[in-house]
């Protein structure tokens, strides 16, 4: 047992140095985006998107690159399946979420699209460069489409944060933020080491534990962001925050094992693991549209929520 020790101290490290550097990275970006006047839109969605879902294109990077495909497609499935039944969930509960109709209209839609696509790329349970230029390719569309619609200037998320900065501390802002991925980069290995090494000891499989462990350590960044905004009251950033983190980890995230090191993809994934992602994909707009009414998530769809990923986690083990 002390031979797991270290992986241990390894993984709750790389997860506490996870959260701190991605909130500095996200907040730091957020800076540079006000000193140098670009559109807020397009920061919100690119910034706080591929900020908060950093950590799991990390961790899924470092982990194919060392052969455990198994935890990189367990980290990006598992990870959507935290952030709608968990992350959501939880701040149902703790206040009704009010939903932006636009998000359920575009975005929404678009994450759908992406999880369909998804689905029927893992169907031959294989994951390959061809399915992750594929994946790729759904990036590309999806930022050019967020650059087309960044020309609607009417919404300055940053306007805030205006008053509080100027170019006197851009020099420091880029060091911040490039300390920030240094160290996101060098908490994922951590956190890939860890994760690995406690499978190994307790013969769990790489997807259980990327589905598991590491999708838990990578999402606490959207977790704390949402349940930051709840406090808040600025719910409309709350599943913002979700759709936008799952976009980047269907079609960013889960293109990475694929072009880094090609396999297949465990039986398990497509019997169990991708519908459960599915479902709570269409649940989230289920619970989000009303129709002719507010489209307000109150507190028992959370339960609903948090009781699916429940059972979800029962079922893994």
């Amino acid at each position: 047992m002390p031979d797991i020790l270290l992986p241990i101290i390894a993984l709750l490290s790389g997860f506490a140095l996870l959260i701190w550097s991605a909130d500095e990275f996200t907040e730091n970006g957020a800076k540079i985006a006000n000193i140098f006047k670009v559109s807020p839109l397009v920061i919100g969605l690119l910034i706080f998107g591929f900020g908060t879902s950093a950590p799991e294109m990390l961790v899924s990077g470092l982990a194919a690159m060392e052969g455990n495909t198994g935890l990189s497609i367990g980290n990006a499935i598992g990870s959507n399946i935290f952030n709608i039944a968990l992350v959501l969930g939880i701040s149902a509960i703790i206040a009704p979420i009010e939903v932006q109709k636009d998000i359920l209209k575009k975005e929404w839609l678009f994450l759908m699209f992406a999880t369909v696509v998804a689905g029927a790329l893992l169907w031959d349970r294989q994951l390959d460069e061809i399915d992750g230029m594929i994946l790729i390719s759904l990036l590309i569309l999806f930022l050019t489409y967020t650059l087309k619609t960044s020309k609607d200037k009417s919404h300055h998320e940053f306007d805030d944060l205006a008053q509080t900065i100027d170019k006197s501390q851009t020099t420091k802002t880029w060091f911040m933020l490039f300390v920030g991925l240094v160290v996101l980069i060098s908490s994922a290995k951590l956190v890939v080491w860890g994760g690995v090494e406690i499978a190994q000891a307790f013969g769990v499989s790489d997807l259980i534990i990327g589905l598991t462990v590491v999708a838990l350590g990578t999402s606490l960044p959207e977790l704390a962001v949402s349940i930051t905004s709840v406090l808040k009251k600025q719910y409309e950033m709350v599943v913002g925050n979700v759709i936008g983190s799952n976009l980047f980890n269907t079609i960013a995230v889960l293109a990475i094992p694929g072009l880094i090191h090609p396999s297949a993809v465990p039986e398990d994934v497509m019997s169990r693991d991708y519908p459960v992602m599915l479902l709570l994909t269409v649940l989230l707009f289920i619970v989000s549209y009303k129709f002719g009414k507010k489209h307000i998530i109150n507190r028992f769809e959370g339960f609903v929520l948090i009781s699916v990923f429940s059972l979800y986690m029962w079922q893994l083990f």
